[in-house]
């Protein structure tokens, strides 16, 4: 029995294991290909577009560069003032959602989870269907009403249906569920008001679900390409997403290096904010 359950862990672990390598690859070979030279990139994939007789099937994905270069990050953050630009521009975006939701969030999610009121089950649900809903669906109503209120071309059309998404408020009110209803009982006695009770005793609590909301926030906003492509026509104040949808395949080396440095903040944000992330969607899926 015990040689067969070794057994069973020990396939589970392989298969992780391949899985992971499988995951890793893509990201591995951008890493590392950002620092071949553009000669060699072309070699090993000058054979990606290409049509007719002249095409070749074969990639070789090469995980050591036969020279080490930093040629393409010159190009990309000394060479290329569009990238730096268009990189604060994806800050000015999702800096705004990710501060202006989870304050929105904390406090509607408080009203679903803590306060006591008619039909409030019922509102929560109606809430949620807007989350349900694809980019797709909403995506005329939120242009329609850009439009109307001049916010056309400008990042306010983006970052405030963002801030007003549903998904923080679920994902806290999920959370805060799991509090006792005894520690507000206990502060009212005391004589708290609700805003002391959210601020001293509900958002202290709910630290590692707040942090998870920031890094699936950060993650969702920084990659968006439709709604820049929408709702911002001047190529300016698009942000750094839609810069790296436009490189073309006689860049691919500038590509490489792009999207390495692009990729960095969520890199970071994750490996900080790991513990914390893991608590809070641990937690906010367990109904109390």
């Amino acid at each position: 029995m015990k040689t067969s359950h070794a057994a069973i862990k020990s396939l589970k672990t392989v298969f992780l294991g391949c899985l992971a390598v499988l995951l890793l690859a893509p990201i591995a070979l951008t890493v590392t290909n950002s620092f071949m030279t553009e000669q060699e990139i072309a070699m090993n994939y000058g054979a990606i577009g290409k049509v007719g007789s002249d095409a070749n099937l074969f990639v070789n994905a090469k995980l050591i560069p036969d020279w080490v270069s930093f040629e393409q990050y010159v190009k990309v953050l000394v060479d290329t003032p569009a990238y730096l630009f268009m990189f604060w521009n994806s800050v000015r975006l999702v800096v705004p959602i990710m501060i202006g939701q989870v304050i929105v969030a904390s406090l509607a999610a408080y009203g679903f989870a803590k306060l006591r009121f008619r039909g409030r089950d019922k509102l929560f649900f109606l809430y949620l269907i807007t989350m349900l809903m694809p980019f797709q669906v909403t995506l005329v109503p939120n242009f329609i009403v850009a439009d109307k209120l001049g916010l056309m071309n400008s990042g306010s059309a983006i970052i405030l249906p963002g801030i007003f998404a549903a998904f923080g408020v679920f994902l806290l009110r999920q959370f805060m569920l799991n509090i006792p209803y005894a520690y507000v009982e206990a502060a009212k006695i005391d004589g708290a008001g609700q805003l002391r009770i959210f601020l001293s005793i509900i958002m202290p609590m709910v630290k590692p679900a707040v942090a998870a909301l920031i890094i699936l926030l950060f993650v969702d906003n920084w990659n968006m390409v439709e709604q820049p492509l929408i709702f911002l026509q001047d190529a300016f104040k698009q942000p750094l997403s839609v810069y790296l949808s436009r490189i073309n395949g006689e860049a691919r080396g500038v590509a490489f290096a792009a999207s390495v440095v692009y990729m960095m903040p969520m890199v970071l944000l994750f490996l900080y904010a790991e513990p914390y992330f893991i608590e809070g969607i641990q937690l906010s899926g367990v109904k109390g």
